[in-house]
């Protein structure tokens, strides 16, 4: 585990039961990452999903792995098949599970199996409302989020959507994971400020590892 008073990066942040902010865990990584990230959205592109209401989301979005979370007119579903290019989603790259298991275990989950990244891809003003990560069958694995570029600050709540929320600031290379008793809480992102980061320039992205 990692020292909970370290002054040095990277360092662990409790968040909630379950829940734990690994300060700068992904930094040395970054920017393979981000290089990892342009080869998937090259195979897969960047796209702003519409609801089951009609809704265009404000964050574009795209996947890797064996499956890749999406929409359409019924609900939200995972697919093994990217719906704008009629193709299977690009491989995980191995430094992304290799980064999703590390960070996994050393909050406390041991043998992470991720089969699915989503990547969000936020420009100014962009937000992720209020929401739980339910779709996955396997509720008992936990959500491993690593966040990349532009500062955001993400909101972290319980099981009620009404229920009191911690706004944490989330800046490069920090990864959030939650699991056990927060899997369900309600989470989101407030509308990205502008600001212009030398590895990513106007834009924050996210990496959010799952076992569907």
């Amino acid at each position: 585990m990692l020292d909970l008073f370290a002054d040095t990066p990277p360092w662990q942040e409790p968040l909630a039961p379950g829940a734990v902010i690994l300060r700068r865990r992904a930094l040395a990584n970054a920017e393979q990452l981000l290089g990892q990230v342009n080869q998937v959205a090259k195979l897969s592109p960047f796209r702003q999903m519409v609801t089951p209401g009609g809704y265009t989301m404000s964050v574009a979005m795209t996947n890797c792995g064996l499956v890749g979370w999406t929409t359409n007119q019924h609900g939200y579903l995972y697919s093994c098949v990217d719906p704008q290019t009629g193709q299977r989603w690009p491989a995980m790259p191995v430094a992304f599970l290799t980064l999703a298991q590390a960070c996994a275990q050393e909050a406390g989950y041991a043998d992470f199996q991720p089969d699915a990244c989503l990547i969000n891809r936020y420009s100014p003003g962009a937000k992720l409302s209020l929401h739980q990560d339910k779709d996955e069958k396997n509720l008992r694995a936990p959500i491993v989020s690593v966040s990349l570029g532009l500062p955001a600050v993400f909101q972290f709540g319980g099981l009620k959507r009404n229920d009191p929320l911690q706004r944490v600031l989330l800046e490069h290379g920090d990864v959030v994971v939650w699991g056990g008793e927060s899997r369900l809480f309600y989470h989101g992102i407030q509308p990205l400020k502008e600001g212009d980061h030398p590895a990513t320039g106007a834009f924050r992205f996210n990496l959010t590892f799952r076992h569907t």
